[in-house]
């Protein structure tokens, strides 16, 4: 054990510093000054709106697990702030590859701390499993391959720029089960990765930071950002009435589940996101927001009792179906609200323009999807590598392991 705990000290705070290093370098080189950083000053609160669901909201609701608090919030705001640094650099290398426009200011940093939430999110499904080194490198891979990944999108298949960014749930969802999918699964006696009514209690308190802000995380880089703000939120609050009514009815007793209430009433936001900017008809957006969290809970019924243990899968926070259905479903949606805008309007005499639109949607759905799962299941291979100290499965989902944490805390 104290071998362990050395080879993290010489490791951890290295590789950090190397990364800082290299950030700061790129910033004395290249970071615009300060004038250019805020401006336009009317993004700001919209912009700190995103900031905090995204530090405090998944921080709070990543503490799931009874005895990974302290790992659960420190580690995601470690990540975020390495994660939001690496984004700007990334992006600053496809411009200069001139794959990109160049935008500096509040507008480049939104869109960091946006794509930040495709990490957040595949956290979710490794944790307790991966140690400080390995989400590290787990953050800089999938930035990597998320921006290129945008990057066909738009400009292969000419996706608006907003929207390859919405991309980011189903992105991180499915790049997280990969991932997971490639660590050895705990024993059956180990019991730390169960839940709490305090660690519970704590994991909900993010939920609804992460709903409250949620439309201003939907409409931030949108050009109608107030059709996105109202859809979303009526999308996100007949979700949460839905999770309160299917989890009274599928739970055996009759009573609510904080499971489902945990996952299901952010589905709606995730499930318009591809079509909040679009919707002309509010109850379009309330139907969405039903379906999403109905197909959140009836999802989380089916991959745990079925698929799961037939994959070996162990997501821990249950992001493929928090996340990665409820986004499956928005894609599926934003190609059927095409199809039926076009026939309203009768513009279906067009059909290869039409055509042209279904197969935009379909395949930037299909190559996001596709670049999650593949390079997802590559890192998690590249993770499980002996030079990266894989942690042993028994010291999985524990604090006491990287923290000095009191008998006290670890008992209760």
């Amino acid at each position: 054990m104290p071998s362990r705990y050395l080879s993290f000290r010489c490791s951890v705070p290295w590789l950090i510093l190397l990364l800082q290093a290299l950030f700061l370098i790129r910033s004395f080189l290249g970071f615009p000054v300060a004038g250019g950083i805020y401006s336009p000053s009317n993004f700001y609160p919209e912009f700190q709106d995103v900031n905090h669901m995204v530090v405090f909201g998944f921080g709070f609701f990543l503490m799931v697990l009874r005895r990974y608090g302290f790992s659960s919030t420190a580690f995601n705001f470690l990540l975020i702030v390495l994660g939001v640094q690496c984004s700007v650099l990334i992006e600053d290398c496809f411009v200069f590859l001139r794959v990109q426009q160049d935008e500096v200011g509040m507008k480049s940093l939104a869109k960091a701390v946006v794509s930040m939430t495709a990490v957040v999110i595949s956290t979710g499904a490794v944790l307790g499993k991966a140690n400080p080194v390995q989400l590290i490198v787990m953050t800089l891979v999938e930035l990597i391959v998320f921006y290129v990944s945008r990057c066909i999108n738009r400009t292969v298949l000419q996706v608006p720029e907003h929207l390859t960014l919405m991309h980011v749930h189903l992105f991180g969802a499915y790049f997280g089960v990969a991932v997971t999918s490639r660590f050895p699964e705990p024993p059956p006696g180990l019991d730390k990765n169960r839940s709490t009514p305090k660690s519970e209690l704590f994991s909900v308190l993010g939920t609804v930071f992460v709903w409250v802000f949620w439309p201003s995380f939907n409409s931030i880089l949108a050009d109608s950002k107030k059709e996105a703000v109202l859809n979303t939120y009526l999308a996100l609050a007949v979700s949460a009435v839905a999770a309160f009514m299917l989890s009274a009815l599928t739970s055996k007793d009759g009573k609510f589940r904080m499971t489902h209430i945990h996952s299901a009433v952010l589905a709606g936001g995730v499930t318009i996101s591809f079509t909040a900017h679009s919707i002309q008809h509010p109850w379009i957006a309330m139907i969405l927001g039903l379906l999403g969290s109905g197909l959140s809970i009836l999802g989380s019924h089916c991959l745990q009792r079925c698929f799961n243990p037939a994959l070996k899968l162990q997501d821990t926070s249950g992001v493929h179906f928090t996340f990665g259905l409820p986004a499956v479903l928005g894609a599926v949606a934003a190609v059927v609200l095409c199809v039926v805008e076009k026939g309203i309007n009768k513009q279906w005499n067009n059909l290869s323009s039409l055509g042209y639109l279904i197969f935009v949607d379909i395949g930037a759905f299909c190559q996001t999807i596709s670049t999650a799962l593949v390079t997802g299941l590559v890192t998690g291979f590249i993770l499980n590598i002996k030079l990266l100290k894989a942690v042993h499965v028994s010291k999985y989902f524990d604090d006491q392991f990287y923290w000095e944490v009191s008998f006290k805390m670890i008992s209760g």
